[in-house]
């Protein structure tokens, strides 16, 4: 009797035995349908569920800095918290699996729902060409893309463009985050998002600068509408 084997299917069920899946948060070793972090971590998420909720913490953070609509950030990000190692692996491991993850699972949440009713399109917020290249993809991008699989709304990814290559944030406070973006974001053409509501997507919302800065750019469009989504909400 001649058995045929499925030769990539061989090959991954070696790699797993030998380097098996781990969760990016307890260390896990994953089970089949699992992806990059398992569900008990997924269950533990801090979820703010604010896109319920009108005035709600990112909503006062940037009121009077832009014009928007809503404002949501699907759970709470803090220092040793389970989203960050989330985030981490997403932005520097190349894990982008996590990124869609979240995305489909926050849009899983937001569909059907008044805060997503609105929205025409989809937009997350843009890297640099070089970090693009360097990094091989926008992790907001990722999200956005997971978000408008579950919402159904599309996606616009080319729009929204960042002409200035800046130095990272991470270590800069409140005042030189908004020196170090301010300008850097461009509309390629603004006929494409008049009269449309848009959804702004980033990974994480910190002081809010970087969302500022989009939206200073995108005020060119006229009778643009703004609504802001992010993974992860700092308080």
């Amino acid at each position: 009797m001649k058995i045929e084997l499925n030769k990539s299917g061989l090959l991954r069920n070696l790699l797993h035995f030998f380097l098996p899946d781990v969760c990016v948060v307890c260390e896990r070793e994953l089970l089949e349908g699992e992806t990059g972090v398992c569900l008990n971590c997924l269950y533990k998420l801090p979820k703010t569920n604010n896109f319920k909720e009108r005035d709600n913490r990112a909503e006062i953070l940037m009121e009077g800095r832009i014009p928007f609509e809503r404002i949501a950030g699907y759970c709470v990000y803090s220092k040793g918290g389970i989203l960050q190692p989330l985030i981490h692996n997403l932005k520097y491991y190349h894990r982008k699996e996590i990124g869609l993850l979240l995305g489909r699972m926050f849009g899983e949440d937001l569909a059907g729902s008044e805060f997503i009713k609105p929205v025409d399109l989809i937009v997350p917020v843009p890297l640099h060409p070089k970090k693009k290249k360097s990094r091989g993809y926008n992790q907001a991008e990722i999200i956005a893309l997971g978000i408008s699989e579950s919402t159904s709304v599309p996606l616009s990814t080319d729009n929204l463009v960042r002409v200035v290559h800046n130095p990272t944030q991470t270590k800069q406070t409140k005042t030189e985050r908004w020196e170090n973006v301010k300008g850097i974001f461009d509309v390629v053409d603004e006929h494409i998002y008049e009269q449309k509501h848009i959804l702004l997507v980033d990974d994480v919302i910190t002081t809010g600068s970087t969302i500022e800065a989009c939206g200073v750019a995108l005020q060119k469009c006229s009778n643009i509408k703004i609504s802001i989504a992010t993974i992860g909400e700092v308080f």
